[in-house]
């Protein structure tokens, strides 16, 4: 007699009674699972994407802006000393040695306080500039900034480091009076650009060293052991 599609044999009925049996009579074995964590990884590369964009876009912000300040502030090999003033600006001029033997946590808490200071230093020349258009490229930028200090943040959350503590703000100065004159106030935003240029520059760096040690994704096998 053929064998026809959905019967079974004998031998074949007596084959999967066994295996029926055997599975029934077996331990719970311990169940592979596979899950993929994301997190580290991905938040650093979106990170050192934007640091990037933003070093792009503060080329273009800055030619716009000195050029609206006026000479010597746009000429090329204009490099004056930095000014007692200039020190409320956070400072990128670190000894590069010193800053690498930060640990990341450090590194990591220092971009945060700084570009959150410099964000607010920005949007008070927001409302001082004196064009549509230039308003519409720190406005632009200012926004752009504001989603670099969430993404650290975000680093810093997926990594298990807190937050500095702390006003994200920069605090009054009552001792420090307004520029005294025109020429000091421009030389003020002239650092405020220098210095976010540093720290975008050096910042690019660390989130690029960053992520060779965090890979974008890893998958992890676990053992659950069920019925033990």
């Amino acid at each position: 007699m053929l064998n026809v599609a959905g019967e079974l044999s004998g031998d074949s009925w007596g084959i999967f009674t066994f295996l029926c049996a055997a599975l029934c009579n077996l331990p719970a074995l311990p169940a592979l699972n596979c899950s993929e964590e994301l997190g580290a990884g991905q938040s650093i590369q979106k990170t050192y994407d934007l640091t990037r964009y933003l070093e792009h876009q503060l080329r273009t912000l800055a030619g716009t802006y000195l050029n609206y300040l006026g000479p010597p502030f746009n000429e090329p090999d204009f490099n004056p000393p930095r000014l007692a003033r200039a020190e409320r600006v956070p400072s990128a001029t670190v000894d590069l040695d010193l800053w690498r033997g930060l640990t990341d946590n450090a590194r990591l808490a220092a971009n945060y306080r700084a570009y959150s200071r410099l964000l607010c230093y920005l949007r008070a020349l927001d409302g001082q500039a004196g064009t549509a258009e230039l308003r519409h490229r720190l406005g632009h930028f200012c926004s752009s900034l504001q989603g670099l200090v969430l993404s650290i943040a975000g680093v810093m959350s997926s990594l298990g480091y807190p937050l500095p503590a702390g006003p994200a703000a920069p605090p009054a100065s009552p001792g420090t009076p307004v520029a005294p004159n025109d020429f000091l106030k421009k030389m003020d935003d002239f650092w405020l650009l220098k210095e976010l240029q540093t720290w975008l520059w050096r910042s690019a760096k660390d989130f690029n060293r960053l992520k060779k040690k965090v890979p974008p994704a890893v998958v992890t096998l676990r053992l659950e052991a069920r019925g033990f």
